[in-house]
Formats: structure tokens, C-alpha cells, sequence
């Protein structure tokens, strides 16, 4: 696999992963605004034909339902685990790392793909007839007004629900549409979208762990750090950090390449996934958290003192162990609760 491979992957990787932060409810306009901005700069150089035919590619990619993201996502995690597999795993093993510790992103990987698969096929909990006559939650009447019927689907929206345009339909305690699973993140499937980031984020960390360990080995049982070399000047300089980055580029550019590709992709999920918890632990979706921000900007806006304005706050907050709770164990509609 040459240079220029790697760099497209990691490009399109950061790209993908920026994306995924981004594709929560209420980003549509930022991405939208992306495209018209990028749109205009590439006017002038590319022709209107290409030009239309990539902004009908982009939104059929992101505004329709489709397996793109979810084939990319198996692809890259292909990508990475084959390089692993098929030089980290060996290398380690010549340095004696023991099989229990190179194991572990494995069994990661397979419980990673048992969450993976239930996000995919799990109904998140659409709306259906039946369940639109027992409300779980109670109309806070600033987000959710009772009442309001569905355009689409043509039934009364329950409070928390949502109407996915992709999908098509209204879904339960609706978080975003991740384009990762290519399904709605919503009140059933929620707690296997935790599990799949953080057993996703567990594998990244795990196998930056394992390159920079084998990386330091190498550095230590080599001395690299006690030589020198020439520098431009024609004089001898002791070896120093950048040297030796330099030298494990140009010695193993496929390992150091799959590590700053990790550690970035660490870096997106973890952050990702702090903000979800945070939001389970206060009993938000994604959805709420953006839409009651767009509320107190409007509010503060129209009153004359800012530290005045009414602040639109969460009534569905049960303490915090009702909220994990309540992840974990998702009203139903047997159940018949109105909370």
C-alpha cells in the first residue's frame, strides 16, 4: 500500500468521522452550508455539469437512507485490522508481548460487531397507531406541543418523538439519524448505540496502545536516542524527538500512519460519546439539547436583559439513576406510563 492510498483513507476517514459529530438533529443546515460554500469556491474552476452531479452524489449520501457510511465504516475497520493482523501482530510478538495483551482488539472487535449489528436492525421505536394512544412523556409545550399531527405520517406525534426524513417515519424519544448504522438512534436502540461507541472507542485506544508500546520497544532496544547524526550544517547532533518520528516514518510508515489515524478517530469518538453520556445523565437527545439552544438564543433576543430570559430546561430529568435507568429499560407502550 503505497503513500498516496494511506493519505486518501486517512483523509476520508477524518472526513467520515467529521461528519458523524455533525450528523446529529439540527446539523442539516451546517453541512447544507458547507456545501453552498464549497459549491461557490469550486465555480470558477470546475465545470457546471461536475459540479451538479456532486452535489446530487453529496445529498443523495447524506439525505437519503443508504448502506454508503456502513459499507466505508466495515471497510476501514478491514483496512485497519489487516494492517494489525498483518504486520503490528508479528512485530509485537518478536518483541514479546504476550498473546493475552494482542487478543484483546479482537474480542473487542466482536463485541463491538454484536452492538454494531443490533443499531443496525433494531427498531428504534417508531411510532405507530397503538402507540401514539399512550403517551410515554408529557408535553413540555415550548419543544413538544400536544396535539400535532405528523404531516408524513399522518399520526398524532407523541412528546420526544421525531419525524426522520430519511426513514421516513416518527420515532420514540428521538436522538439523530446516524449514518454510520444507517438507522435512527431513538428510545429502543439507544442503549446498543452506547455500547457500539464506547467498545469502539475501547478497540481504537486499545490498538493506538499496542503501536505506541511497540513503537517505544523499538526506540529503547535499538538505543536510537543515544546515537547522533549529520545534519545539514555537516555536523554530528544527538538524536532528539523529531529525529526519531522521522526515522519511524521512513522504518514502519504504515504503523505510524495507522496510529495518527487512531489516535484521531480516539479523539472523535471519545468526545462523541462524553457528550451522549452527559446527555443520558441529564435525560436530553441530541435532538432537545439543539433545539431548546436555538430556543433561549430566540428568547434572549426578545427580552431586553439577557440574564432575564426564560431559560427552556428539561422536564423529563427523573435523577440520574432514573435516566440510566430509563436507557436501559425504555418505556414502552405496555407499560403505559406517563412521565
Amino acid at each position: 500500500m503505497d503513500f498516496l492510498t494511506l493519505f486518501i483513507i486517512y483523509t476520508v476517514f477524518v472526513l467520515g468521522s467529521f461528519i458523524m459529530v455533525m450528523n446529529c438533529s439540527g446539523r442539516e443546515q451546517f453541512l447544507q452550508s458547507c456545501v453552498n460554500n464549497l459549491s461557490k469556491i469550486t465555480a470558477c474552476v470546475l465545470p457546471v455539469k461536475l459540479r451538479c452531479t456532486a452535489c446530487r452524489m453529496f445529498n443523495k449520501v447524506l439525505y437519503t437512507r443508504n448502506p454508503f457510511f456502513l459499507v466505508l465504516h466495515i471497510v476501514l475497520e478491514v483496512v485497519v485490522y489487516g494492517e494489525y493482523t498483518g504486520e503490528l501482530y508479528g512485530y509485537c510478538l518478536e518483541m514479546e508481548f504476550t498473546v493475552l495483551s494482542l487478543s484483546i482488539p479482537y474480542v473487542l472487535l466482536m463485541v463491538k460487531m454484536i452492538f454494531f449489528v443490533m443499531c443496525c436492525v433494531k427498531d428504534p421505536g417508531t411510532v405507530t397507531k397503538s402507540s401514539q394512544g399512550f403517551p410515554l412523556y408529557s408535553y413540555d409545550g415550548v419543544i413538544y406541543q400536544e396535539g400535532i399531527k405528523c404531516a408524513t405520517c399522518n399520526l398524532i406525534k407523541p412528546a420526544r418523538s421525531k419525524h426522520c426524513r430519511l426513514c421516513n417515519r416518527c420515532i420514540h424519544r428521538f436522538d439523530h439519524h446516524c449514518v454510520w448504522v444507517n438507522n435512527c438512534i431513538g428510545a429502543v436502540n439507544m442503549r446498543y448505540f452506547l455500547l457500539y461507541m464506547l467498545t469502539l472507542c475501547a478497540m481504537a485506544g486499545d490498538l493506538a496502545m499496542l503501536a505506541v508500546a511497540f513503537l517505544q520497544q523499538l526506540v529503547l532496544k535499538s538505543n536510537l536516542m543515544q546515537g547522533s547524526y549529520i545534519g545539514e550544517d555537516g555536523e554530528p547532533h544527538p538524536v532528539d524527538i523529531s529525529f526519531t518520528i522521522q526515522h519511524l516514518f521512513l522504518t514502519f510508515p504504515r504503523v505510524v500512519f495507522m496510529l495518527g489515524f487512531l489516535i484521531v478517530v480516539f479523539l472523535l469518538l471519545a468526545g462523541y460519546l462524553c457528550f451522549h453520556l452527559y446527555l443520558v445523565l441529564v435525560n436530553e437527545t441530541s435532538n432537545e439539547w439543539f433545539k431548546k439552544r436555538q430556543w433561549n438564543v430566540i428568547q434572549s433576543k426578545h427580552l431586553k436583559h439577557k440574564h432575564k430570559s426564560a431559560k427552556c430546561k428539561s422536564n423529563y430529568h427523573r435523577g440520574v439513576l432514573g435516566n440510566i435507568k430509563e436507557i436501559f429499560k425504555p418505556l414502552t407502550d405496555v407499560e403505559k406510563k406517563h412521565v
